[in-house]
């Protein structure tokens, strides 16, 4: 007798995969164990911890006397060249405009990119903060417990016999014997004395 697959139908594992109806398409699996391969996109792709890294390299260095000293003589150079110069070779006439523009875009760039670096700064200190909490947290559990230990072992000390204790006791022993033998060896003279007698 010819099989299934013989006669060009699917064996029984193979048709639990199929789904139902004429004109449904085979389905495609999604592996949950797997990540989404990345979706195209119109936006370029970056990495936002080396744009992070960017920016405070960047508000490192116009927080600088360097940057300062730069952008005055830049400055300077770019205003005693425009009012020094033959008419014909100056690019910004006296407002300055194109100064201004200047000034306004790298103010415009710098501000947003001040602001990240401090953005990031705050959640290092953040970190650094709850890092420091859950230490000083340990530390004082910790504390706590040495705490406890100590006092167990004083209580445990009070049951103890120390070395104070036992010196007493054994120096009352002494006087107790003492006090004994001065008796005993007097009423062993006077037995003697009237054996003597």
């Amino acid at each position: 007798m010819a099989s299934g697959r013989d006669q060009g139908m699917p064996d029984r594992s193979e048709r639990d995969r199929m789904p139902a109806g004429a004109s449904a398409a085979p389905r495609t699996r999604v592996r949950l164990d797997l990540p989404r391969p990345p979706r195209r996109s119109l936006l370029p792709d970056y990495d936002p911890e080396a744009f992070g890294r960017l920016s405070e390299q960047i508000a490192r260095f116009l927080g600088t006397g360097r940057f300062l000293v730069w952008m005055t003589l830049t400055i300077i150079a770019w205003v005693v060249w425009n009012v020094g110069v033959p008419a014909n070779l100056r690019f910004d006439e006296y407002p300055f405009i194109f100064l201004t523009l200047v000034l306004s875009l790298q103010a415009s760039y710098a501000a947003p990119l001040i602001l990240l670096a401090q953005n990031r700064q705050a959640d290092r200190d953040r970190v650094n903060l709850e890092q420091d909490r859950k230490q000083n947290e340990r530390s004082i559990a910790d504390t706590e417990y040495l705490t406890r230990e100590i006092a167990a072992l004083r209580m445990g000390l009070g049951e103890v016999a120390t070395r104070d204790w036992i010196r007493s006791e054994l120096q009352d022993l002494m006087r107790d014997l003492e006090e004994q033998q001065i008796p005993a060896s007097y009423e062993h003279t006077r037995r003697s004395d009237e054996d003597d007698r």
